[in-house]
């Protein structure tokens, strides 16, 4: 559900008068101001990167493995049989390719 189908309910809701109009404003407000979740999926993709730490060649399986929580082993056999079929070895060097390194600089917190 997105934004626009949040306020559309909350204004239907305002019209059947099952919201007062200060009622209305405040979830509206709450709404708007509220971080929207985007899609889970979303988030993993645009999250995934290469391991710096488990990597064999390119750390495409260990960033599989931290996006995914699979185990990276499980991960390589699936690049390993997917290369027996052909196209493993293009998928693998796409992913080495386009998906970028994890940083591996230490997080600095401000105080």
């Amino acid at each position: 559900m997105s934004i626009a189908d949040d306020l559309t309910r909350l204004e239907q809701l305002r019209d059947r008068a099952s919201l007062s109009a200060d009622e209305f404003q405040r979830a509206k407000n709450k709404l708007l101001n509220t971080p929207y979740p985007t899609e889970p999926v979303l988030q993993g993709i645009n999250g995934l990167r290469r391991s710096a730490t488990d990597r064999w060649l390119g750390g495409v399986c260990g960033g599989l493995a931290n996006s995914t929580g699979m185990e990276a082993w499980v991960w390589r056999i699936v690049f390993a049989v997917m290369m027996c079929m052909g196209f493993g070895f293009i998928a693998y060097l796409v992913l080495w390719i386009f998906v970028p390194l994890e940083s591996r600089l230490p997080l600095l917190h401000s105080s």
